[in-house]
């Protein structure tokens, strides 16, 4: 085969490719783009489409680099639905910070962030993030925020009900006219040619009354999916009112962003590596944050994880590679006060009994919403935390003050870092640790401090003598560990947690 017919732009080895989308390999699926040239369309390597020859294909790390080598997404696969997958996943560059806050939607409408704004966030000028767009991605920072946003209202027009008008909204475009002219020149089709030409659109279940927003959509991932072990680790700690297990393929529950109240529900459908996700809103204004919701809801899931590549350094290690669960998953919380807040109830207590705690801090101080025709609980905000007595609390005195300062730190400081609540008097590395990991999806965390974690560890290399087993003490042996499996210690804290 001649490699060199058509330029490859993938860090992915060609010949991979090729093999890769003639298997329809859903494992490869959102790591790789295929560019057809002789149709001008670009393809996920799960495209149920009649596979093109060779010589008319071009490979692409990412959609952006398709669509800018002047290519539409094709209408049958969906590019815009494929996991994303981040080439800088788990170094936490400035970049990859950039586009996580970008994807999520942050930039998108009258209230969203300026390029000034984001740079200020990111610690730079804007320069340096205009420059880093520019020579890493080939397109501005505006182009990309566009591009996403084209690529969300697609997702919306395929797999929705909503109205043209909502999806512009929803996508973060200010003008209906402005969207329809952005929209025909990036996919030289109109919103409502491509709703036409939508093959796979659900029936119309999508509710709108008293200003309230049901939606269903369909989220990706890539195989393989350790489902039930995530499973078992939502239902030991879930919340009553606030988090359901309905049965063992779902998971649903409440949030609160940025004023929007709402729940959502997901269950896995395996064979299609997706899941169904239904999403309620406590009412239409609710649309401005959906991409925002929806990107919370994936992190929370973890779909966009990297298995094949975790997997793949975590299986290196001996012995644990021998008793490792394929596509174990970091199972999120929706943002990082709550799970500080976890965090903190669970200092030198049992599972059960920070379960129970957490329980009746939500219990008593959480919100109760009728949301559609559910009746749900909210995660206390930070505000009512700083506020509350907790007497209904059986814990230390100090444990209680820290919830309270922590409250009160994320409410007057909403932005700040995570590393910050070291200041607070009853938060230490491991709380912030495990803050960072469920509450932000961190994917390097090996949480050393965890007792679980130091047992199981000691357990395993007790009686190697290998080279990570020749160090003089437990701290040695985790620094050798977390360097070993980095950027993803936080898959094998959950790793160890799981042989516990």
């Amino acid at each position: 085969m001649d490699c060199g017919m058509l330029n490859h732009d993938c860090k992915i080895e060609r010949e991979a490719c090729r093999k890769a989308r003639l298997a329809r390999d859903p494992r490869f699926d959102g790591q790789f783009f295929i560019g057809v040239f002789t149709t001008k369309i670009y393809c996920r390597p799960i495209c149920p489409a009649v596979s093109p020859k060779e010589e008319n294909v071009r490979y692409f790390d990412s959609a952006l680099q398709a669509a800018n080598a002047g290519l539409r997404p094709c209408l049958r696969c969906r590019p815009d639905s494929a996991p994303l997958s981040y080439a800088w996943k788990g170094t936490q560059t400035t970049l990859e910070r950039a586009k996580v806050i970008i994807d999520a939607g942050e930039l998108s409408g009258d209230d969203g962030l300026s390029v000034e704004a984001l740079s200020e966030r990111l610690g730079i000028s804007s320069r340096y993030l205009r420059k880093l767009f520019s020579e890493k991605m080939g397109v501005s920072v505006k182009g990309y925020v566009q591009y996403r946003q084209l690529m969300f209202a697609k997702q919306l027009l395929h797999q929705t009900q909503l109205s043209i008008t909502q999806v512009a909204f929803a996508a973060g475009f200010n003008s209906i006219r402005r969207f329809n002219e952005v929209f025909k020149q990036a996919l030289q089709l109109t919103p409502s040619a491509l709703r036409k030409a939508s093959t796979k659109r659900p029936p119309s279940d999508e509710l709108q009354q008293q200003g309230q927003i049901t939606l269903r959509l369909q989220l990706s991932y890539r195989p393989p999916l350790a489902w039930t072990q995530q499973h078992r680790f939502y239902e030991v700690r879930a919340v009553e009112q606030m988090e359901w297990l309905e049965d063992p393929l779902s998971y649903g529950r409440s949030f609160t962003l940025n004023g929007v109240s709402g729940y959502f529900n997901a269950k896995l459908d395996a064979k299609a590596n997706v899941f169904n996700v239904d999403i309620v809103l406590d009412n239409e204004s609710g649309l401005s944050q959906l991409s925002f919701i929806i990107s919370s809801i994936r992190r929370v899931l973890d779909l966009d994880a990297n298995v094949l590549e975790i997997d793949s350094v975590l299986a290196s290690l001996d012995p644990l590679g021998k008793q490792m669960i394929p596509g174990l998953r970091l199972p999120g919380v929706w943002s990082a006060f709550e799970a500080g807040c976890r965090a903190i109830l669970g200092q030198q207590v049992s599972i059960i009994q920070a379960s129970k705690l957490l329980n009746q801090l939500v219990l008593a101080y959480g919100e109760q919403r009728l949301i559609g025709a559910k009746q749900v609980t909210l995660f206390p905000l930070p505000e009512t935390i700083a506020k509350a007595e907790l007497n209904e609390l059986k814990m230390p005195g100090v444990r209680k003050s820290a919830l309270n300062a922590l409250g009160q730190f994320v409410s007057d400081n909403p932005e700040a870092e995570v590393e910050q609540w070291l200041s607070i008097k009853g938060i230490g590395p491991w709380t912030t640790a495990y803050a960072k990991m469920r509450g932000l999806s961190y994917p390097d965390v090996l949480l050393c401090g965890d007792l679980v974690v130091k047992k199981r560890v000691l357990s395993l290399y007790a009686a190697k003598a290998d080279k990570l087993a020749t160090s003089n003490g437990y701290d040695e042996l985790t620094q050798e560990l977390a360097k070993h499996v980095a950027p993803w210690g936080s898959y094998l804290t959950f790793q160890l947690w799981n042989l516990s």
